[in-house]
């Protein structure tokens, strides 16, 4: 039940934000993406940091880092909006992986990868406000080193380190420097793992997205720069110190419990967030049943091997004594969004029931059923987009699929050649497709001759694909009203009233000089 309605919200959040900026600029669609840009932007600005920095005396470096006329304080600023840009970015591309039903199965890989992702982000968050060694690293360090003493690692507790009757040894300093820099190693290692089973992983967003907010990041750390806290002072308590509500904001909790509470709270929460593909994961009848492929059908294209977005599909030696290779899904890859189905011309590949010659079956009973009027547009919808239960579409007809990667082609020719005027495809928008590149395949099949292309013999001035979220029931009503008025242009007759004809004779120069 709470899932259901977190997913809806998320689908009206989704919806407000593409009726404000447009599907092409959704920043939510493309979270992921944008914790690849922060985390570029951490190693830009680390680089420059880390030139200036001293492990003998940590914050006197960071005072003349800010001194800097044209560089420092802002870079410094920088680096830290980063940080903390990269943990919302973060928390937003699970919190969608999570309501979307998008963490269980052939992907709880990548939803483990990315709790350990987002661990080592922190740690590394941690360890460079620490290196800063002002009053609020201070309290990082302190606390840090209480919690370490619950645990049997060391022989003497850690917290005497920081007892203040010794100054810090240089060794904790670099200790700190070298966490710092090592840890981002072992981010890239989980960066692979968690797109390691998708084909043609996308790192980065859309370009104006991108430096849109680079620039928005660096615009906020010139004009908002963060000034220094005081110096650590191992010998007072710290006052009132600013916390940074995405790395300390468990200090204020933390500090008035004891250790083994804290651990046990943490670990509480760790194994609930590791669970998440146990706990979501369907009942195994509701479950989406993996493609299969009819060996007799298959003809070795390999199209359907090439599109797959989770390389579960791979092209193995026949054994039925017919010459070349044959299709092969591996069902713990296969995550069943169908698009399998649309690029096979044969109709040999696909889920069960959603495969290119089931769905001719029940597009032949759809047009059974409805009997077109002159110049109506049948919405082809997938379920996840505005066309799925909007009541938006000003009555049109609708065909529903599950993904529109996963339909074929043959049924927009079907539905052409049936009397429908016009057949316009409803897609989830490109970034936030369940099934990762079923939009941009359905497009290369429907007019740029991707095998299973849609064939020539079909007016594609009477076929279209539009975007629309869920709750985006303005940009489907604004395309089918788009639509509707182009195809009446086209099947308006032109008549007399069209023809133009010139009423004056255009006069040569010389002639009319003699006139």
């Amino acid at each position: 039940m709470l899932k259901r309605l977190l997913e809806r919200a998320l689908t009206r959040l989704d919806g407000w934000v593409d009726r404000l900026y447009g599907w092409r600029w959704n920043p939510l669609y493309q979270s992921g993406a944008l914790v690849i840009v922060c985390l570029g932007i951490l190693l830009v600005t680390g680089l420059y940091l880390i030139f200036f920095y001293r492990i003998g005396s940590p914050y006197e470096s960071m005072v003349r880092i800010d001194g800097q006329a044209w560089g420092g304080r802002w870079v410094r600023t920088l680096h830290r909006y980063a940080a903390d840009a990269a943990v919302v970015a973060a928390l937003i591309h699970a919190f969608r992986m999570f309501c979307q039903g998008r963490s269980w199965g052939p992907r709880a890989l990548a939803w483990v990868s990315g709790i350990f992702l987002v661990f080592l982000l922190y740690i590394c968050g941690w360890t460079g406000y620490v290196m800063v060694w002002d009053a609020h690293g201070q309290l990082l360090a302190t606390e840090g080193a209480r919690l370490l003493d619950a645990l049997p690692l060391f022989s003497e507790p850690a917290s005497r380190t920081f007892a203040g009757d010794n100054p810090l040894p240089s060794a904790f300093f670099f200790m700190n420097l070298f966490l710092h820099i090592a840890l981002p190693v072992g981010l890239v290692i989980f960066l692979w793992l968690h797109v390691s089973r998708v084909a043609r992983p996308v790192l980065l967003p859309r370009p104006p997205l991108l430096w849109t907010s680079v620039g928005l990041l660096t615009a906020a750390a010139i004009l908002l720069p963060v000034p220094l806290g005081p110096a650590a002072d191992l010998l007072r308590i710290p006052g009132d110190v600013a916390l940074d509500i995405f790395y300390s904001f468990w200090l204020p909790v933390a500090g008035s419990t004891s250790p083994g509470l804290v651990w046990l709270a943490g670990g509480a929460v760790a194994i609930a967030v590791a669970s998440v593909p146990f706990l979501t994961r369907p009942r195994e009848a509701r479950r989406p049943v993996p493609s299969r492929v009819s060996t007799r059908l298959c003809t070795s294209c390999e199209q359907c091997y090439v599109d797959c977005p989770y390389d579960a599909i791979r092209m193995v030696e026949r054994t039925d004594g017919r010459d070349g290779l044959v299709a092969q899904v591996n069902p713990a890859s296969c995550v069943s969004c169908g698009i399998c189905a649309g690029s096979c011309a044969p109709m040999g590949v696909g889920p069960p029931g959603r495969t290119g010659r089931d769905q001719l079956a029940r597009v032949r009973e759809f047009v059974a059923r409805h009997a077109f009027g002159d110049g109506e547009v049948v919405l082809v919808g997938c379920g996840r987009s505005a066309a799925g239960d909007s009541p938006a579409g000003n009555g049109a007809p609708r065909f529903p699929v599950s993904c529109a990667g996963n339909l074929h082609s043959s049924v927009v020719e079907y539905l052409v050649r049936a009397g429908a005027g016009g057949v316009l495809v409803v897609a989830c928008p490109p970034r936030d497709c369940w099934g990762r590149e079923g939009p941009r395949w359905l497009v290369e099949r429907l007019f740029n001759e991707r095998e299973a292309e849609l064939k020539a013999r079909v007016d594609r001035r009477r076929v279209r694909v539009a975007y629309a979220s869920f709750h985006d029931r303005h940009a489907l009503e604004t395309a089918l009203d788009d639509f509707m008025r182009a195809l009446t242009r086209l099947n308006t007759p032109s008549g007399e009233t069209a023809i133009e004809v010139d009423t004056e004779c255009e006069v040569p120069p010389a002639e009319a000089e003699r006139q």
